[in-house]
Protein backbone atom coordinates (compact mmCIF):
# COMPACT_ATOMS: atom_id res chain seq x y z
CA UNK A 1 0.00 0.00 0.00
CA UNK A 2 1.49 3.43 -1.23
CA UNK A 3 0.33 6.26 1.33
CA UNK A 4 0.62 10.35 -0.13
CA UNK A 5 -0.20 13.65 1.43
CA UNK A 6 0.66 17.05 2.27
CA UNK A 7 2.32 18.05 5.43
CA UNK A 8 2.04 21.97 6.47
CA UNK A 9 4.72 23.19 9.04
CA UNK A 10 3.36 26.18 10.66
CA UNK A 11 4.82 28.07 14.12
CA UNK A 12 5.88 31.01 15.08
CA UNK A 13 8.98 32.70 13.56
CA UNK A 14 12.46 31.53 14.35
CA UNK A 15 11.31 28.18 15.92
CA UNK A 16 12.86 25.83 13.18
CA UNK A 17 10.35 25.20 10.41
CA UNK A 18 13.07 25.39 7.41
CA UNK A 19 15.49 23.94 10.05
CA UNK A 20 13.45 20.28 10.76
CA UNK A 21 12.19 20.15 7.16
CA UNK A 22 15.80 20.92 5.88
CA UNK A 23 16.79 17.61 8.00
CA UNK A 24 14.00 15.61 6.82
CA UNK A 25 14.76 16.26 2.93
CA UNK A 26 18.84 15.48 3.53
CA UNK A 27 19.13 19.04 1.54
CA UNK A 28 19.12 22.76 1.99
CA UNK A 29 15.63 23.82 0.59
CA UNK A 30 14.75 26.56 2.92
CA UNK A 31 17.24 29.35 4.08
CA UNK A 32 18.02 29.25 7.80
CA UNK A 33 19.09 31.79 10.25
CA UNK A 34 19.21 33.04 13.44
CA UNK A 35 16.89 35.76 12.70
CA UNK A 36 12.90 35.71 12.96
CA UNK A 37 10.60 35.94 9.69
CA UNK A 38 13.65 34.32 7.35
CA UNK A 39 11.02 32.39 5.48
CA UNK A 40 9.04 34.61 3.33
CA UNK A 41 7.09 31.83 0.73
CA UNK A 42 5.05 28.30 1.14
CA UNK A 43 8.37 26.42 -0.16
CA UNK A 44 7.24 23.27 -1.06
CA UNK A 45 9.58 20.47 -0.92
CA UNK A 46 8.69 16.93 -1.92
CA UNK A 47 10.22 13.31 -0.47
CA UNK A 48 9.22 10.09 -1.98
CA UNK A 49 10.56 6.62 -1.06
CA UNK A 50 9.51 3.60 -2.09
CA UNK A 51 6.28 3.18 0.31
CA UNK A 52 5.28 6.73 0.31
CA UNK A 53 5.32 10.38 -0.69
CA UNK A 54 5.08 13.09 1.51
CA UNK A 55 5.08 17.02 -0.07
CA UNK A 56 5.85 19.29 2.69
CA UNK A 57 4.97 23.08 3.16
CA UNK A 58 7.49 25.04 4.98
CA UNK A 59 5.69 28.09 5.82
CA UNK A 60 6.59 31.69 6.94
CA UNK A 61 6.17 32.03 10.69
CA UNK A 62 3.07 33.62 11.62
CA UNK A 63 3.09 37.41 13.69
CA UNK A 64 1.52 40.07 13.57
CA UNK A 65 2.11 41.90 10.28
CA UNK A 66 3.56 45.67 10.10
CA UNK A 67 3.32 45.91 5.96
CA UNK A 68 2.03 44.42 2.95
CA UNK A 69 5.01 41.75 2.69
CA UNK A 70 4.30 40.63 6.25
CA UNK A 71 0.30 40.17 5.82
CA UNK A 72 1.08 38.33 2.71
CA UNK A 73 3.49 36.14 4.86
CA UNK A 74 0.49 35.83 7.82
CA UNK A 75 -1.56 35.12 4.96
CA UNK A 76 0.66 32.27 3.01
CA UNK A 77 0.95 30.56 6.28
CA UNK A 78 -2.38 30.06 7.35
CA UNK A 79 -3.51 29.27 3.43
CA UNK A 80 -0.86 26.10 4.03
CA UNK A 81 -3.05 24.64 6.47
CA UNK A 82 -6.19 24.21 4.43
CA UNK A 83 -6.55 20.77 2.40
CA UNK A 84 -3.56 19.14 3.84
CA UNK A 85 -3.29 15.88 5.14
CA UNK A 86 -1.60 16.48 8.58
CA UNK A 87 -0.25 19.73 10.06
CA UNK A 88 3.13 19.90 12.65
CA UNK A 89 3.06 22.38 14.96
CA UNK A 90 6.27 23.43 16.48
CA UNK A 91 7.03 25.44 19.43
CA UNK A 92 10.03 25.43 21.61
CA UNK A 93 10.33 24.70 25.71
CA UNK A 94 10.52 28.04 26.69
CA UNK A 95 7.60 27.09 29.10
CA UNK A 96 5.03 30.12 28.61
CA UNK A 97 2.11 29.62 25.99
CA UNK A 98 2.33 33.27 24.57
CA UNK A 99 0.00 35.19 22.63
CA UNK A 100 1.93 33.65 19.07
CA UNK A 101 0.81 30.04 19.79
CA UNK A 102 -2.26 30.73 21.56
CA UNK A 103 -3.28 33.04 18.17
CA UNK A 104 -1.84 29.65 15.99
CA UNK A 105 -3.68 26.97 18.05
CA UNK A 106 -6.95 28.88 17.73
CA UNK A 107 -6.52 29.08 13.90
CA UNK A 108 -5.96 25.35 13.87
CA UNK A 109 -9.29 24.38 15.98
CA UNK A 110 -11.95 22.72 13.40
CA UNK A 111 -9.36 21.08 11.32
CA UNK A 112 -10.21 17.75 10.36
CA UNK A 113 -6.22 16.23 9.91
CA UNK A 114 -4.19 14.86 12.60
CA UNK A 115 -2.24 17.86 14.18
CA UNK A 116 1.22 16.87 16.11
CA UNK A 117 2.61 19.18 19.00
CA UNK A 118 6.56 19.03 17.68
CA UNK A 119 8.42 20.19 20.54
CA UNK A 120 12.06 21.55 18.71
CA UNK A 121 15.22 22.68 20.52
CA UNK A 122 14.83 20.42 23.45
CA UNK A 123 18.92 20.05 23.80
CA UNK A 124 18.65 23.42 24.94
CA UNK A 125 17.10 23.44 27.74
CA UNK A 126 16.62 21.34 31.01
CA UNK A 127 14.38 18.45 31.48
CA UNK A 128 12.49 20.16 33.64
CA UNK A 129 11.48 22.73 31.40
CA UNK A 130 10.76 20.16 28.52
CA UNK A 131 8.18 18.83 30.39
CA UNK A 132 6.53 21.57 31.89
CA UNK A 133 6.27 23.31 28.04
CA UNK A 134 4.85 19.58 27.29
CA UNK A 135 2.14 20.01 29.68
CA UNK A 136 1.12 23.43 29.13
CA UNK A 137 0.58 22.85 25.68
CA UNK A 138 -1.33 19.65 26.19
CA UNK A 139 -3.86 20.76 28.48
CA UNK A 140 -4.22 23.80 25.60
CA UNK A 141 -4.70 21.67 22.53
CA UNK A 142 -5.96 18.29 21.71
CA UNK A 143 -3.08 16.94 19.93
CA UNK A 144 -2.77 13.36 17.84
CA UNK A 145 1.43 12.96 19.12
CA UNK A 146 3.45 15.02 20.88
CA UNK A 147 6.62 14.89 20.09
CA UNK A 148 9.89 16.26 21.70
CA UNK A 149 12.86 16.56 19.25
CA UNK A 150 16.21 18.44 18.16
CA UNK A 151 15.87 19.33 14.29
CA UNK A 152 19.44 20.59 14.70
CA UNK A 153 20.99 17.62 15.78
CA UNK A 154 18.20 14.88 14.33
CA UNK A 155 17.35 13.93 17.49
CA UNK A 156 13.94 11.70 17.07
CA UNK A 157 13.35 13.03 13.67
CA UNK A 158 13.50 9.75 12.66
CA UNK A 159 10.57 8.78 15.02
CA UNK A 160 8.48 11.68 13.78
CA UNK A 161 9.00 10.98 10.55
CA UNK A 162 7.41 7.23 11.13
CA UNK A 163 4.66 8.68 13.24
CA UNK A 164 4.01 10.99 9.99
CA UNK A 165 3.92 8.18 7.59
CA UNK A 166 1.34 6.09 9.45
CA UNK A 167 -0.71 9.07 9.45
CA UNK A 168 -0.57 9.50 5.95
CA UNK A 169 -4.00 8.53 3.73
CA UNK A 170 -3.83 5.64 1.10
CA UNK A 171 -2.82 7.81 -2.17
CA UNK A 172 -1.05 8.19 -5.33
CA UNK A 173 2.11 9.77 -6.56
CA UNK A 174 1.95 13.83 -7.08
CA UNK A 175 5.59 14.26 -8.26
CA UNK A 176 7.93 12.00 -10.13
CA UNK A 177 10.73 10.29 -8.12
CA UNK A 178 13.44 12.42 -8.58
CA UNK A 179 11.61 15.94 -8.31
CA UNK A 180 12.35 17.49 -4.56
CA UNK A 181 10.83 20.80 -4.73
CA UNK A 182 8.75 22.57 -7.35
CA UNK A 183 10.27 26.14 -6.47
CA UNK A 184 12.23 27.36 -9.96
CA UNK A 185 16.29 27.53 -9.23
CA UNK A 186 16.34 31.06 -9.51
CA UNK A 187 13.91 31.51 -6.33
CA UNK A 188 16.44 29.24 -4.15
CA UNK A 189 19.66 31.07 -5.40
CA UNK A 190 17.91 34.17 -4.26
CA UNK A 191 17.26 32.48 -1.06
CA UNK A 192 20.96 31.43 -0.31
CA UNK A 193 22.26 35.12 -0.88
CA UNK A 194 19.44 36.29 1.31
CA UNK A 195 20.35 34.22 3.70
CA UNK A 196 23.92 34.88 3.34
CA UNK A 197 22.62 38.10 4.09
CA UNK A 198 20.95 37.96 7.16
CA UNK A 199 24.03 36.69 8.65
CA UNK A 200 26.18 38.99 7.90
CA UNK A 201 24.30 42.11 8.72
CA UNK A 202 23.40 44.02 11.93
CA UNK A 203 19.73 43.26 13.24
CA UNK A 204 17.93 46.40 11.85
CA UNK A 205 18.78 45.76 8.40
CA UNK A 206 17.57 42.16 7.57
CA UNK A 207 14.01 42.14 7.30
CA UNK A 208 13.99 45.42 4.71
CA UNK A 209 16.50 43.54 2.12
CA UNK A 210 15.17 41.41 -0.93
CA UNK A 211 17.00 39.64 -3.59
CA UNK A 212 16.58 39.90 -7.04
CA UNK A 213 18.22 37.58 -9.24
CA UNK A 214 19.13 39.87 -12.46
CA UNK A 215 20.88 37.80 -14.56
CA UNK A 216 21.51 33.71 -14.48
CA UNK A 217 22.93 31.69 -17.04
CA UNK A 218 25.70 29.09 -17.89
CA UNK A 219 28.55 29.44 -19.94
CA UNK A 220 29.41 26.54 -22.62
CA UNK A 221 32.19 25.13 -19.65
CA UNK A 222 29.24 24.96 -17.47
CA UNK A 223 29.90 27.77 -14.81
CA UNK A 224 26.66 29.89 -13.89
CA UNK A 225 27.37 33.44 -13.94
CA UNK A 226 24.90 35.06 -11.79
CA UNK A 227 24.27 39.02 -11.26
CA UNK A 228 21.69 40.00 -8.33
CA UNK A 229 20.43 42.97 -6.51
CA UNK A 230 20.45 43.17 -2.71
CA UNK A 231 17.79 45.50 -2.47
CA UNK A 232 17.32 47.21 0.41
CA UNK A 233 15.30 50.06 1.91
CA UNK A 234 16.83 53.32 3.32
CA UNK A 235 19.96 55.10 1.96
CA UNK A 236 21.84 54.37 5.43
CA UNK A 237 20.97 50.25 5.18
CA UNK A 238 23.20 50.80 1.72
CA UNK A 239 25.93 51.71 3.07
CA UNK A 240 25.87 49.16 6.18
CA UNK A 241 25.11 46.37 3.49
CA UNK A 242 28.48 47.64 1.60
CA UNK A 243 30.50 48.26 4.54
CA UNK A 244 33.79 49.66 4.72
CA UNK A 245 35.74 49.44 1.87
CA UNK A 246 32.81 46.69 0.41
CA UNK A 247 34.15 44.27 3.18
CA UNK A 248 30.47 43.28 4.15
CA UNK A 249 29.17 43.01 0.51
CA UNK A 250 32.60 41.06 -0.66
CA UNK A 251 31.64 38.52 2.62
CA UNK A 252 28.00 38.10 1.72
CA UNK A 253 29.47 37.31 -1.75
CA UNK A 254 31.86 34.88 -0.92
CA UNK A 255 29.56 33.12 1.39
CA UNK A 256 26.88 32.87 -1.03
CA UNK A 257 28.75 31.94 -3.84
CA UNK A 258 30.00 28.86 -1.60
CA UNK A 259 26.64 27.41 -1.01
CA UNK A 260 25.46 28.40 -4.38
CA UNK A 261 28.63 26.36 -6.09
CA UNK A 262 27.01 23.30 -3.85
CA UNK A 263 23.57 24.18 -4.50
CA UNK A 264 24.41 23.66 -8.59
CA UNK A 265 27.07 21.48 -8.27
CA UNK A 266 29.35 23.58 -10.52
CA UNK A 267 31.34 26.58 -10.05
CA UNK A 268 29.62 30.23 -10.26
CA UNK A 269 31.09 33.79 -10.95
CA UNK A 270 28.70 35.61 -8.63
CA UNK A 271 28.23 39.64 -8.51
CA UNK A 272 26.07 41.91 -5.99
CA UNK A 273 24.82 45.01 -6.11
CA UNK A 274 23.06 47.09 -3.86
CA UNK A 275 20.16 49.10 -4.44
CA UNK A 276 17.54 51.46 -2.28
CA UNK A 277 14.19 50.74 -3.28
CA UNK A 278 12.02 53.24 -0.31
CA UNK A 279 9.47 50.63 1.49
CA UNK A 280 8.99 48.35 -0.93
CA UNK A 281 7.76 45.92 1.38
CA UNK A 282 4.68 48.36 1.13
CA UNK A 283 4.98 48.51 -2.90
CA UNK A 284 2.43 45.80 -4.33
CA UNK A 285 4.10 46.15 -7.71
CA UNK A 286 7.40 45.68 -6.51
CA UNK A 287 6.30 42.70 -4.34
CA UNK A 288 5.09 40.93 -7.38
CA UNK A 289 8.27 41.66 -9.29
CA UNK A 290 9.91 39.89 -6.27
CA UNK A 291 8.14 37.07 -6.13
CA UNK A 292 4.85 37.45 -3.93
CA UNK A 293 2.42 36.74 -6.79
CA UNK A 294 -0.28 36.38 -4.55
CA UNK A 295 0.17 39.63 -2.58
CA UNK A 296 -2.94 41.76 -2.14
Amino acid sequence: MFKSGFVSIVGRPNVGKSTLMNYIMGEKLSIVSNKPQTTRNNIQTIKTTDDYQMVFVDTPGIHKPKHKLGEYMVNSAKDSTKDVDLILFLTNPDGELGKGDSFILESLKGKQCPIFLVLNKVDEFTQDKVAETLSKYSKAFEFDEIIPISAIKGKNVDTLLKLMVDKLPEGPKYYPDDMITDVQERFVVSEIVREKALRCLRDEVPHGIAVDIIRMKKNEKGIYHIEADIICEKDSHKGIIIGKNGAVLKKIGETSRYELERFLRTKVMLKLWVKVRKEWRDNNNLLKELGYKNVK
